[in-house]
């Protein structure tokens, strides 16, 4: 789920990127192990050619891209020279000549890399540049808004698994002044993070679906419906839907008490 919701980002980047500035092919994607990237998101394309490359640091005109940490260009890719040109079949057979790429950097770690491409040999302007690096900055933040929920959710769970080992010790601590401090340590835990033991068997009062929980994290970072929806690669509606399934989950009348419901119910971070 987190790879796809990461993928529908690039995905809405580039297709807006493409509405504004009018390049005939827009492509891109992420990586795993920040030194691969594979092209998984294209728009304009006319072949399949580029669909699954694997992009390698150093080589081609994304690999350059990574290895520098910045945007890239070539106005004639076939004969540019400050390139490696393991690409070439490729992008030849798309046609491309003047390309453009621009990377995902979160935290000073490359993750991605977008690309803007021209059939013609003809120099990208200054606008259509500073608006892919505009779309790069949105995908940034998003993704650095998913890092962080996902860290405060690790951090949570290694906090709750603590709670119960304690809570599982007190009891076995024959010293009375020993375990009267790790039952306040207990407390400390509970007041700190909201955390509470729940009897055996018994399912959490409330359960959002994996969407309605994107929703909110999304309605929590201060996103629009419109926002949401386009990072989310939904349509305005549908995340309305599914803000208001949440909502009506949690007794929530705004879309503040609905996010303050939902982190009370150690549902987000």
């Amino acid at each position: 789920m987190p790879e796809q919701v990461e993928s529908a980002e690039v995905r809405a980047a580039l297709l807006r990127l493409r509405r504004s500035t009018g390049l005939q092919v827009v492509f891109g994607g992420l990586s795993q192990d920040g030194r691969v990237i594979r092209i998984a998101e294209l728009s304009g394309a006319v072949t399949p050619a580029l669909r699954g490359l694997a992009v390698s640091t150093g080589s081609g005109l994304g690999g350059r891209c990574l290895a520098l940490s910045r945007p890239c260009a070539v106005t004639d890719y076939a004969s540019a020279r400050h390139i490696t040109h393991e690409y070439d079949r490729p992008v030849l057979a798309e046609g491309l000549r003047s390309v453009m790429a621009v990377p995902l950097v979160v935290r000073r770690e490359v993750r991605g890399v977008l690309y803007g491409a021209l059939r013609d040999a003809l120099p990208i302007g200054e606008r259509v540049f500073d608006a892919a690096v505009a779309a790069a900055r949105d995908v940034e933040q998003a993704l650095a808004v998913r890092d962080e929920a996902r860290r405060r959710v690790a951090e949570r769970e290694e906090m709750r698994l603590a709670y119960g080992e304690l809570r599982e010790l007190a009891p076995r601590v024959s010293d009375p002044e020993l375990r009267a401090r790790l039952w306040a340590v207990c407390g400390r835990l509970e007041s700190a993070s909201g955390t509470r033991p729940e009897p055996e068997g018994e399912a959490p009062a409330v359960a959002l679906t994996p969407r309605e929980t994107d929703v909110l994290a999304m309605v929590a970072a201060g996103a629009t419906n419109a926002v949401a929806a386009g990072r989310l690669g939904l349509s305005p509606e549908t995340v309305k839907g599914y803000l208001r399934s949440a909502m009506r989950k949690l007794g929530a009348r705004t879309r503040l008490e609905a996010v303050v419901s939902a982190r009370r119910a150690g549902l987000l971070p």
